[in-house]
């Protein structure tokens, strides 16, 4: 999560990061007007359409073998439309044509088969060269007296983001009087499975253009997103112990991880997460960490740290320290653990040691955490 003010990867930077858009072609489920003995001959020519769904269903696409079944189904899709030439005396050209269209429609056939037969939700950010999309803003939030939740809608209710846990997302926004359009990234907060919307938190800061933008935003405005930006690639039981170490704003890819591991009953990893605000009422999520605090008390822990507490305030004082760490955090001989951090980049400074780039990690050297012992292999930097 970015922080207004922190020096930003520019434009090119960031999109570089998209990985390349995947086109994905699925068995099929399509019915239109044909000619059934023409379907026949066709699909004998090249092998039974059954035996072809079940390999789409259970194996990766392979270049040689879509040919036969596109081909198969072109002629069924289209078989009404080559008789109708034939019969006319239309030449071959046309002929080929039509062969041509018919088959485009066929691995549209297939794409979207395949997505019906394994479950799998199409994507609405696909990377690559998909460019941007344009969101409708649905509902807005109020959480606290700077920060709102932002509900936007996807572009058809049966589609996922197309985010895997903890990634981001490219906002763009280019106002009347701006030379330049403002891009900002963010994690969004709702579960990367649920379809039809996306959900940002965003806290508002002094001459935050985006933040400004957003905050003034009315259900039915619409915003450019792209994405997705890959970060830590998570896999159930990777780590034995983690510890999230986060900063306002930072806590949005620290929830998504913590969520992504209590929501699989097979992910057994232990969580300590360690939070620093301003005042009590900055604390984001602060509700959905009790209940993973009071539903699992032997493998989640939360510790808060307040820079302006209240007097009957009994958790940490001040800033994320050196003592406060050491206290909470596996040891660093602990086995296959990993520390993550996500916040201001005064927070990164202390106590990672700063990002030079979007795709470099930067040292540790100098931080709280290399002075406790932790290696630069046990550290990652949101």
């Amino acid at each position: 999560m970015v922080r207004e003010g922190q020096i930003l990867p520019s434009f090119e930077e960031l999109t570089k990061l998209l990985p390349p858009k995947q086109a994905t072609f699925n068995p099929f489920t399509h019915s239109s007007p044909i000619s059934i003995m023409f379907a026949r001959q066709a699909f004998r020519a090249a092998q039974p359409l059954k035996t072809q769904y079940r390999r789409y269903a259970t194996e990766p696409a392979s270049g040689g073998s879509n040919t036969l079944l596109y081909g198969a189904i072109a002629a069924a899709v289209g078989a009404g439309g080559g008789y109708y030439f034939y019969n006319s005396g239309d030449n071959a050209s046309k002929v080929r044509n039509a062969a041509k269209d018919a088959e485009a429609k066929a691995k549209e056939v297939v794409g979207k088969g395949k997505t019906q037969a394994e479950g799998v939700a199409k994507a609405a950010l696909t990377g690559g060269d998909q460019g941007f999309v344009s969101l409708k803003l649905d509902s807005v939030e109020n959480i606290n007296h700077n920060t709102k939740k932002f509900r936007f809608e996807l572009p058809e209710a049966d589609q996922v983001s197309g985010l895997s846990v903890a990634s981001a997302v490219i906002t763009k926004y280019k106002g009347p009087e701006m030379e330049k359009p403002a891009i900002r990234p963010y994690t969004p907060v709702n579960d990367e499975e649920e379809t039809g919307f996306i959900d940002l938190l965003v806290k508002k800061y002094p001459n935050g253009v985006m933040s400004e933008h957003m905050h003034n935003m009315k259900p039915g405005q619409r915003l450019d997103f792209k994405g997705p930006i890959p970060k830590y690639p998570w896999t159930a039981n990777k780590h034995s112990h983690i510890a999230l170490i986060s900063g306002g704003t930072g806590i949005t890819p620290m929830y998504q991880l913590a969520r992504a591991i209590f929501k699989n009953p097979d992910d057994k990893t232990k969580v300590t997460l360690v939070f620093a605000n301003v005042t009590e009422e900055d604390i984001l999520l602060k509700q959905e960490f009790q209940e993973l605090e009071n539903k699992y008390p032997q493998r989640f822990r939360a510790f808060y740290v307040l820079g302006q507490p209240p007097k009957e305030w009994t958790g940490g004082k001040g800033f994320i320290n050196k003592e406060l760490l050491k206290t909470v955090l596996p040891e660093p001989k602990t086995e296959n653990i990993k520390i993550f951090v996500c916040g201001p980049p005064g927070m990164y400074k202390a106590i990672s040691g700063p990002k030079k780039s979007p795709s470099d990690q930067g040292e540790i050297d100098g931080s709280i955490l290399h002075e406790l012992g932790y290696t630069k292999d046990q550290v990652y930097k949101f």
